[in-house]
Formats: C-alpha cells, structure tokens, sequence
C-alpha cells in the first residue's frame, strides 16, 4: 500500500509569512494532502535575467530539484519576484508535469504596485490557487477545457479570479489515480 503524500511549502526571498501558511491550509482542506512550511531559502539571484528584470524560472526549478528536501514528496516553492518563462512576459507559477517543484510568485497577484507589506484576502486566495493548480501538474494534470475547473489555464488575474478551488470530475478522477490511494477521501 502507498503511503501517503506530503508536500512542503518554501518560502523563498522576502515573502509575508501568512503565504505559505495560507498554502499550506489549502494543500490540505482542497486536496486533503499533508503539507508542511519548510525553512526560507535566499532569494534566487542566479536567475535573475538583468536585460527583462526578472527571474527565469528554469534555473530556479532545476536549482530546487537538486536540493535533498527531506520528508516530504513534492515542493511548492513562492517567491515574491516577477518570474517568467522565455516565450511569456511573465507567469503566474510554473511546474514541470509530472514533476517534483513548482513555484509560486506573489509579484503579479496584487492589483496594485508590488511591495513587501501585507497581502490582502484576494493575493492569498489567489496565490493559494496557483499553488493548488502547479501542485496538481507535479501530479500530471494537464490543462483542462472546463472552465469551472482549477486546472483550467488563468492567463489573467480575471480568469484567476474567476477560478474554483475544486477540480471537475474529470481532473479529480486523473488526480486520484495520479495518487494511487484507494479508499482515500479527496474533494
């Protein structure tokens, strides 16, 4: 029988404590998974891309896959700087399907100026959406057609915020085999 997963939250750079806790209370109410918060790392000034401003999110994954995260299964890692991918002007977060980390950035999920104070409700309902959405990739999901699905693509904060915490039937059946729990409550 499988055991089951466990998934830790990092902190990296300069975040508000209340995101990874917010995160981590999703993780375990929306996808009924253990999750932890892990101890901060620095901020990933390698990644920095000094022409755009703003951090690739390549060599931050490859950097946070080759760390020994002890005792947990899959890591959600959120940033509070402006990340992107080469073909987009930024992401929201990002994770390799099927994959071991992904990442969460605050720097765009407020509606107003960026800065280090305090998140208001909507940025940590928002953050804990996309965290929620890359934890489900490193499960294999892919992007889904329905629109009231979790796992549908958020190309804005509009269609974020108009995204459901829950996955459809169909996601949430591909989430549950992804798992391999049988008899395990989800949703």
């Amino acid at each position: 029988m499988n055991t089951p997963q466990s998934i830790g939250v990092v902190p990296i750079g300069d975040i508000p404590d209340m995101a990874p806790r917010v995160i981590v209370a999703h993780i375990s109410a929306c996808l009924n998974l253990e999750a932890t918060v892990l101890k901060p790392i620095g901020t990933p000034s390698y990644a920095l891309d000094r022409q755009r401003l703003q951090f690739d999110v390549g060599p931050i994954l490859q950097n946070l896959e080759s760390k020994p995260f002890k005792g947990v299964d899959k890591i959600i890692g959120v940033l509070s700087v402006d990340i992107f991918l080469p073909v987009f002007t930024h992401v929201f977060g990002e994770a390799r399907q099927g994959g071991r980390v992904g990442l969460v950035s605050l720097f765009r999920l407020k509606k107003e100026p960026p800065g280090p104070d305090r998140l208001s409700p909507d940025v940590l309902q928002r953050a804990a959406k996309v965290a929620l959405h890359e934890l489900c990739h490193l499960y294999d999901l892919a992007h889904c057609e329905n629109n009231p699905c979790l796992m549908h693509f958020s190309g804005s904060l509009e269609d974020l915020d108009q995204t459901p915490f829950n996955l459809c039937r169909y996601c949430t059946r591909f989430f549950k085999d992804a798992l391999a729990l049988p008899g395990r409550p989800l949703l």
